[in-house]
């Protein structure tokens, strides 16, 4: 299998409209970082997406992805789900409803903001989706078996997902002592990092992942949902402890 990052930004991306900073101002392109996404390609060469954020139709052109098959929606927030519109081409080219994983509050929300896609007449150009709702339980789909691991996200619940030995969490504060023990001595552990600095009250901050990484043991820990506070990518990369990186946009991991 292998998972590849779509966008490693956070809900603003990088570069932040009208800031000035050396991280936005950065010529380097690992630097520049689209809304959190990563799509996955099973052994069958299935397409899972997960999340669909303001960039999708950006980020599926440039990495020259032409389908999804399926898509697993962490959470309900706008830079996880507001491109769902986005998917209308593949849905047309298929001919068939695009399935969405996630929790029912998502599933509600998902038909609060695009109705015109769950209308009994819809218009002719309006994309459909098939929603399925989904627990905190192993479920399989496409031959492949995802764990959800739910996460506190602020105030409200999130999910990350667990492929094999791989597993991909954004927009986490806390992680309970239960769901941490899907989550020991993976091969590949990703996770949200938003800042070096300053706790925030909806996302780990570096020293918060440097604990997990030394508490849960992966052979390779990747930092992705990343603004441009946590600083430059070439330098911090190297400043990180060793089995630690950051992920960019783009970058491949197969697993």
């Amino acid at each position: 299998m292998k998972l590849k990052f779509l966008g490693t930004g956070t809900s603003q991306g990088v570069p932040v409209i009208g800031c000035t900073c050396e991280v936005c101002t950065s010529s380097n392109p690992k630097d520049s970082r689209l809304r959190s996404s990563v799509i996955v390609t099973t052994d069958e060469n299935k397409k899972i997406l997960i999340d669909c954020g303001p960039d999708f139709r950006q980020q599926m052109l440039v990495n020259k992805e032409h389908n999804v098959d399926i898509a697993l929606l962490t959470h309900e927030h706008n830079d996880h789900v507001i491109g769902l519109d986005d998917m209308r081409p593949l849905i047309f080219k298929s001919g068939k409803n695009i399935p969405l994983y996630c929790y029912k509050r998502v599933a509600d929300e998902v038909k609060n903001r695009f109705p015109y896609a769950f209308a009994d007449i819809k218009y002719p150009g309006a994309p459909a989706f098939d929603l399925h709702e989904i627990k905190n339980k192993p479920f399989t789909v496409l031959n492949t078996e995802i764990i959800p691991i739910e996460v506190i996200h602020f105030k409200i619940t999130a999910f990350g997902y667990k492929f094999k030995n791989l597993a991909y969490i954004t927009d986490a504060g806390f992680i309970s002592e239960t769901e941490k023990e899907k989550l020991q001595n993976l091969d590949v552990l990703i996770l949200n990092c938003i800042r070096k600095f300053d706790p925030h009250p909806a996302h780990f901050i570096l020293p918060d992942v440097i604990k997990l990484f030394e508490e849960l043991k992966p052979k390779k820990l990747f930092l992705t949902h990343i603004s441009h506070h946590l600083g430059l990518h070439d330098i911090e990369d190297k400043q990180l402890p060793s089995g630690m990186h950051l992920a960019y946009d783009g970058l491949e991991i197969n697993f």
